[in-house]
């Protein structure tokens, strides 16, 4: 049974008339996760992730894995650190320091040698198939991602772990044999991408993206539509366009995918959580990867990559989701689904009520979406009002009160925290009414995340 009174939550109490440095906390979600025990920073762009937190970036990982399983993609882990020198060869590196982009975490060993710290890992996983080039077509198409620690030196890190000099973040390269197979992977990975933030819930957008250092000639985006994202975000109101305002300058003032080419857009700022490139043979053709084609010549494999900020999506979605006062996550992320709520000692209820609590706690574990999601609140030394206070902070979707009630009506107090209910429910109606909620829960769709799909026009741009 996990209890709240074992957890190892570090909260950061700011006084209520406390005056804050605006470059201390930035953001709601920063905040909030500082003050329910989430995080804690460590240092200049760095965070400690608390086992709250942890349980929900676990979360994330194995959602992820899933819908990168289900697109034939192979997990596996590259060096943190990436030789410079293959930096410079696919030009991404200049060989001179004027040469090096101003993010860069850069270190030199004992030996004179530069390594990287990667921010992405294109020129270590072309490198490795270089390595073994060349391969039979027959091999392709080939699709290795990773989820690691990446490196940023920003200037200004800010909204907590939306924008830190230490993020984790997952890592998708492909390889194909042609441009048109290429592609296919491209529309299949950012089918994945779909169906995957669909089902994590908070409203989504997908724009056409600017390419940038990253070169290539087909980028998308995917962003949480929030008033503290970075990147601005343009909108046709009669076809439903969607791209980035970096794209917007090299348009005409008429949307290309209007027939009538309409100049009516709406902008809104979004914080980007995900990113797909098609880079063509920018780095396989710089570095050596090729295969065998059916002709027996060696050609330059077709690369693409995709990006999900793993860290940045769970401070993303807290920052959409949440109020000013409390944390709301989406289902699919939440540390835990269900909160009990415990008797206090020493009331009338205590005897009578406190046999339920186990027999909830084993019942609610046996129900799909709830087994190893439940926990109990424990302190028993505060009142039933103060942690029902503290879970509705946390964000627990669902909360469950063994109070006055069971001992003298035996029915159990159902919170829905997301739609804002309370009712009182004999026991099983309990049990039935837990399943429901986080059934309809992991089923729902977002209608704002669903216009993704009209989006596909972006791609004519």
């Amino acid at each position: 049974m996990q209890r709240v009174s074992k957890l190892f939550q570090p909260a950061l109490i700011i006084p209520k008339n406390a005056t804050i440095k605006s470059q201390d906390i930035t953001s709601k979600s920063q905040r909030l996760m500082l003050e329910q025990g989430l995080i804690r920073q460590a240092g200049n762009g760095t965070f400690y992730l608390l086992p709250l937190l942890q349980r929900s970036l676990q979360k994330a990982v194995d959602l992820i894995d899933r819908h990168m399983e289900a697109v034939g993609a192979q997990k596996m882990v590259l060096p943190l650190l990436t030789s410079a020198e293959l930096w410079k060869k696919s030009g991404r590196l200049g060989a001179t320091e004027e040469g090096t982009p101003t993010e860069l975490l850069q270190t030199t060993d004992r030996h004179g040698k530069v390594q990287i710290l990667g921010p992405t890992h294109e020129e270590s996983i072309t490198s490795l198939l270089a390595a073994i080039a060349p391969v039979t077509y027959r091999q392709f198409p080939l699709r290795l991602y990773q989820i690691s620690t990446k490196f940023r030196d920003e200037m200004k890190p800010r909204f907590g772990l939306m924008r830190a000099k230490e993020f984790l973040m997952k890592d998708l390269y492909t390889f194909d044999v042609d441009r048109a197979q290429c592609q296919e992977t491209y529309d299949s990975v950012n089918e994945a991408y779909g169906r995957l933030f669909r089902e994590i819930g908070v409203p989504f957008v997908k724009v056409a993206g600017d390419c940038g250092t990253m070169g290539g000639s087909l980028s998308h985006e995917y962003h949480f539509p929030s008033e503290v994202g970075e990147d601005e975000l343009i909108r046709c109101t009669r076809c439903g366009m969607h791209t980035n305002a970096e794209l917007f300058p090299a348009l005409s003032e008429r949307c290309k995918s209007c027939e009538t080419g309409s100049d009516t857009f709406e902008r809104q700022a979004g914080i980007e959580v995900a990113h797909a490139f098609i880079l063509e043979d920018r780095y396989t053709k710089a570095l050596g990867a090729t295969c065998l084609a059916a002709n027996g010549k060696p050609v330059p494999l077709q690369m693409g990559c995709y990006g999900i900020g793993v860290t940045r999506l769970l401070a993303a979605s807290i920052e959409v989701l949440s109020s000013e006062k409390e944390i709301r996550w989406p289902v699919a992320l939440a540390p835990y689904r269900v909160c009990i709520i415990t008797p206090k000692a020493g009331s009338k209820e205590e005897a009578q009520a406190t046999p339920w609590v186990g027999k909830l706690h084993d019942d609610l574990q046996s129900l799909a979406n709830c087994a190893g999601d439940v926990i109990v609140d424990d302190r028993t030394q505060l009142t039933i009002g103060k942690r029902l206070l503290d879970a509705r902070k946390m964000g627990y979707p669902v909360i469950v009160v063994v109070g006055a009630k069971a001992a003298s009506e035996e029915k159990l107090e159902l919170h829905d925290v997301a739609a804002g209910t309370e009712v009182s429910l004999p026991y099983s109606d309990t049990l039935s009414a837990v399943a429901e909620i986080l059934t309809a829960a992991k089923r729902s769709e977002h209608p704002a995340a669903m216009q993704n799909d009209r989006n596909k026009v972006a791609q004519k741009l």
